[in-house]
């Protein structure tokens, strides 16, 4: 039977602990009378594992992925995403597009002033940034465009926010085709030169794009509704709710040629182009410079013009879709070992011997308690090959929902984060989660000692004990989660972690443990503690 009247020592000195450096361990020690003396100890407690099937992950980023890839281990996984288009607010394009513009006339050294020929919009190309990507970059893809039809205006008021949840099923969404495009992740036809250019503070100026040349009659639309707006028939573009939900709903991709590349996106833009006369000083067009054999003036000297006026932010919604295959789910049930694998894909559940630790240590300071993940060092045996996540989340399962959805940090008091060491050790390792273990004991305690107060004289502990372990069976669970984690500078050699999110890249470990009764082999949670004897 378990004995829980010494719980709070435990609490106690978690914090004292955490309060005292490698400097001060020692503080009061001469203070304590000669009868008493104080010994310091390491107990071990074994930590069973299992693999978790993650069937989907809640993704709130601002990079779309797109593509597919098939592991030989884990199967294929196909990412697609849609995106909104940002609209300013209170948007005119007679502000957007002045009367003067200031460019370079192509194929000529001239360069002036600028007017509109006309207001006719004679290009619209919806341009796909990428920054870098996963597997082969000369696999020859295909990727379709499509406008967001109108169950996604519904959809996107959704107060649970699943289309943030990386099962939905963007199919639902599809409208109109927009557009085609054959791409591969290296476009070799970009010119060295154009490739390698920077700017005046040597920063790179080109960046990977995919382009779909789209019908000029969706952006003559746009216009027409712009200028309707700046007559005030309509509020279409006083936000981007608006705009969203009365112009253009926004944009799905996804691929449908092509196995072994996952590009990583960073911005989709919705880039108009018209037509202009270059004018001098007075407003007079200016004639192109020809050579005839009269020596002829040329025509009046028009150039077209591109601006990028609609574009996705992180104020609109992007939300991405990745599907496994089977193979998924028969590696999560493999006894002999659990992975960690991404994007939406496995996490390792762990249980803690919380019971066996308060048994134990109930009348003993609780130091620290180190808990380490170890994986197997993999072959490379594939040309693109996943590695294994930089960074882990350590988690309460009975948090999973909560901690992203809410976008919390970890508080180093029931969410721990650990980095990959690849070089020496090959391990996660979560150096003291004392406080988690102190925290869910106490948790235990309270509720066992309200019920003990209501059921008085029929009190009766052992069948207490089971009822709680079957009404909370995730209480003494945590999870080791793959994640991404922002920082942000505060000083000297210092940050402060901004975001921790899952991580949507392709990676993968299998760690020791698992199912002993099945080959595999059970972790080991290393407790320090006090004992104070008289």
């Amino acid at each position: 039977m378990m004995r829980l009247k010494h719980i709070g020592v435990l609490l106690a000195a978690v914090f004292t602990f955490l309060a005292c450096d490698d400097s001060t361990n020692t503080l009061g020690m001469g203070m304590l009378p000669e009868s008493d003396e104080m010994a310091t100890d390491v107990m071990t407690f074994d930590v069973t594992t299992q693999s978790y099937l993650a069937d989907a992950v809640y993704a709130k980023t601002s990079t779309g992925y797109i593509g597919r890839f098939t592991d030989p281990d884990f199967g294929d996984y196909t990412a697609s995403f849609l995106t909104e288009l940002n609209c300013t607010d209170d948007f005119k394009f007679s502000t957007t597009l002045p009367d003067v513009y200031e460019e370079y006339y192509s194929g000529d050294t001239l360069k002036g002033k600028g007017t509109l020929v006309d207001e006719n919009v004679t290009g619209l190309r919806l341009i796909v940034y990428y920054r870098s990507w996963f597997g082969d970059s000369l696999n020859a893809c295909r990727m379709s465009a499509y406008e967001l039809n109108d169950r996604w205006i519904q959809e996107r008021q959704d107060e649970n926010r699943r289309y943030r949840y990386t099962d939905i099923n963007t199919n639902d969404y599809k409208g109109t085709l927009l557009g085609r495009k054959a791409y591969t992740a290296y476009d070799a036809t970009v010119p060295d030169s154009i490739r390698s250019a920077t700017d005046s503070n040597g920063n790179s100026t080109y960046t990977p794009s995919i382009v779909f040349n789209l019908d000029p009659a969706i952006g003559q639309n746009i216009y027409e509704l712009n200028k309707k707006y700046e007559k005030g028939e309509n509020d279409y573009f006083a936000n981007a709710d608006k705009f969203i939900n009365n112009v253009f709903k926004g944009v799905y991709l996804q691929t449908d040629y092509g196995d072994g590349t996952i590009l990583y996106v960073d911005q989709v833009d919705l880039q108009f182009q018209f037509r202009f006369h270059y004018v001098d000083s007075l407003g007079v067009a200016l004639k192109k410079k020809v050579n005839d054999d009269n020596g002829q003036i040329g025509d009046d000297s028009i150039y077209y013009g591109s601006q990028t006026l609609f574009a996705s932010t992180k104020e609109v919604i992007q939300a991405n879709q990745f599907a496994n295959s089977n193979k998924m789910k028969e590696k999560s049930e493999e006894p002999q070992w659990t992975y960690i694998k991404s994007p939406a894909g496995i996490f390792t559940e762990a249980t803690l011997p919380y019971d066996e630790i308060y048994e134990a240590l109930s009348n003993d300071t609780l130091n620290a308690a180190k808990l380490t993940f170890t994986n197997y060092s993999e072959k490379d045996n594939y040309k693109f090959s996943m590695s294994a996540p930089e960074n882990v989340l350590l988690l309460r399962k009975q948090d999973l929902k909560s901690f992203f959805e809410e976008n919390k940090v970890n508080d180093n008091i029931t969410s721990f984060t650990a980095t990959h060491n690849g070089v020496e050790t090959n391990q996660y390792t979560f150096q003291n989660i004392a406080r988690l273990v102190s925290t869910c004991i106490n948790e235990k305690k309270a509720a066992r000692d309200k019920a003990q107060k209501e059921a008085g004289s029929t009190w009766n502990e052992e069948a207490w004990n089971e009822e709680w372990n079957a009404s909370n069976p995730d209480w003494n669970k945590v999870l080791l989660i793959p994640v991404a984690i922002t920082t942000q500078s505060t000083g000297t050699n210092s940050t402060t972690t901004t975001a921790v999110q899952h991580d949507l890249q392709p990676g993968y470990a299998r760690l020791q443990g698992g199912d002993p009764e099945n080959g595999g082999t059970k972790l080991t949670l290393e407790v320090t503690y006090t004992r104070f004897h008289k």
